[in-house]
């Protein structure tokens, strides 16, 4: 930002965001390396999975953070501070953009507030479909409005973009480009996936808390599920900071999430990321999560919710409109 000024950090509510800055242009069949674009506190690269277009098929594009130690972008759901990534499309016809496909989000724990979000460096994936009309055209040029806050846990820089990538259309099966492939296939084993066939959910709605209890047949004796951790969907249902009150039996677990103070009225259904740690394992796994919520807490089986799961992640598309210019100081 050219003025150098910050912005302390503010509840999500209270903050507006804007940060202006360039990207360098991924020519898709060309021989040049796409360019990483200084950022506050770090470089931003557009980037596409494949080569080309190719009429008929989706291709995917992605919005690859690199960030200096101790700054962070934010999910869909930012928690008690800042806004995810925003991005409006202007496409030629014949191309339809899909929603950010979100990785599993990290707890950004900063004294009483807690983000979810991703530090370090994050590639955020945007499918793009297209018609087999296309084959009339050479080329095709994506370009979007994005708007986005990086912060540390002090403070937030906000600002916004105008990004723009050209690829050829060709009519030959899509091609990958070797250069960025690593990349979209680690993301994609960040994201959240469908619950073992075999784990029933249910969701005990009480007066200051909900109690996901997941039953779970346990794989072998080496894998007792040790660490659970959820991620809502929606903003301010349960109280981010709060201790995620763990719970284990033979049975599977329970993982009682105090409410938000700001939840005015029951919610019919629970939807996020679950995810798990299991002694003896090097890493964790992520899940879908969406349950109904009952007083009774009946259960649903995974199997009946894998349907429902899939249909809410990625989840809604984001738009400008909720942002709005601040004065910096």
């Amino acid at each position: 930002m050219a003025d150098g000024s910050r912005i302390q950090i503010k509840m999500r509510k209270c903050l507006s965001r804007d940060l202006t800055f360039g990207i360098a242009l991924l020519l898709g069949a060309s021989d040049v390396q796409a360019q990483s674009t200084p950022i506050p506190h770090g470089t931003l690269e557009l980037m596409a999975e494949n080569q080309w277009i190719a009429p008929g098929h989706k291709f995917d594009v992605g919005l690859r953070f690199q960030l200096e130690k101790g700054w962070h972008v934010y999910w869909v759901n930012p928690g008690d501070s800042g806004e995810p990534p925003r991005v409006e499309w202007r496409l030629p016809a014949g191309l339809a953009a899909g929603a950010i496909e979100w990785p599993t989000p990290r707890r950004l724990e900063s004294s009483s507030i807690v983000d979810y979000g991703y530090e370090d460096a994050v590639l955020l994936i945007m499918p793009i479909h297209a018609e087999a009309g296309l084959a009339a055209l050479h080329t095709a040029m994506l370009s979007a409005d994005v708007k986005l806050l990086i912060c540390s846990h002090e403070m937030c820089i906000p600002g916004k973009a105008q990004l723009s990538l050209t690829l050829p259309v060709k009519s030959q099966p899509p091609v990958p480009d070797a250069r960025n492939g690593d990349w979209f296939a680690a993301t994609r084993k960040s994201f959240p996936r469908p619950a073992p066939g075999n784990w029933k959910f249910s969701v005990a709605d009480t007066s200051d808390s909900f109690t996901l209890t997941v039953h779970a047949l346990r794989q072998s004796a080496n894998r007792q599920i040790t660490r659970a951790v959820f991620f809502p969907l929606t903003e301010s249902e349960i109280e981010n900071a709060a201790p995620q009150k763990f719970q284990s039996d033979a049975a599977g677990f329970r993982l009682t999430l105090r409410k938000s103070n700001q939840l005015l009225k029951p919610i019919e259904r629970l939807r996020g990321v679950l995810v798990v740690s299991a002694d003896k394992s090097d890493f964790d796994q992520s899940y879908l999560v969406d349950v109904p919520c009952s007083k009774s807490g009946a259960a649903r089986s995974s199997h009946d919710l894998q349907i429902q799961a899939a249909g809410i992640y990625p989840t809604r598309s984001l738009t400008l409109e909720s942002l709005k210019e601040v004065p910096r100081i």
